[in-house]
């Protein structure tokens, strides 16, 4: 970003917290497709997505007045999205985490070497595969993997224990896996 888009970026900014609405849809346009993708990698579909996506907007212009102009804007607005998205999760009673405290070490084990079976796809089937994952295994999946929060950071935010957050990565690796194996036959075979 040059030093003058950051000066209209940051003139942007504080004419949405002064309530410009013309700001607030020009910031908005700015970074509805990055934050859609964030917001969609948490759903089973585009219209929970463009939910959160709102939730998280509504939060980002009521909250616009705390943020310090150190560190990037868009940083910013995504983690956001990350916590609307994992609100959104919490208010789901039909979404269930494998409590398997022991059981992670043996399966994680069993998974870190099907890291690579990841390499042979592009972005768009490994997020195909990633969204027909169960709510569980796709929300710890993306908190670790893509957002890079620790296990530590994962059992707070989902109020479930560390041990519950590494299975249910490695339960998800493992399911990912498999899907992906199963994608790679269907294309040999047919």
């Amino acid at each position: 970003m040059t030093p003058n888009d950051q000066h209209i970026l940051d003139n942007i900014v504080k004419s949405c917290v002064k309530g410009d609405r013309k700001a607030q849809k020009e910031l908005y346009e700015m970074f509805y497709s990055k934050m859609m993708g964030v917001c969609y990698r948490y759903t089973n579909n585009a219209e929970d997505a463009r939910d959160i996506l709102q939730d998280g907007f509504v939060k980002v212009y009521s909250n616009l007045k705390k943020y310090n102009f150190k560190g990037s804007l868009e940083g910013w607005i995504r983690r956001i999205m990350v916590n609307t998205a994992i609100d959104h999760f919490r208010k789901h009673k039909d979404v269930f985490f494998v409590d398997d405290d022991e059981g992670y070490i043996l399966e994680n084990s069993k998974v870190e070497s099907a890291d690579s079976i990841y390499s042979q796809f592009g972005e768009g089937v490994i997020m195909e595969a990633i969204q027909s994952l169960s709510p569980a295994y796709k929300t710890v999946f993306n908190l670790n993997v893509i957002e890079g929060y620790q296990h530590k950071e994962i059992a707070k935010k989902l109020n479930i224990s560390e041990g519950t957050s590494k299975s249910n990565l490695a339960k998800a690796k493992q399911n990912l896996k498999k899907i992906l194996l199963e994608k790679e036959a269907r294309l040999k075979h047919g």
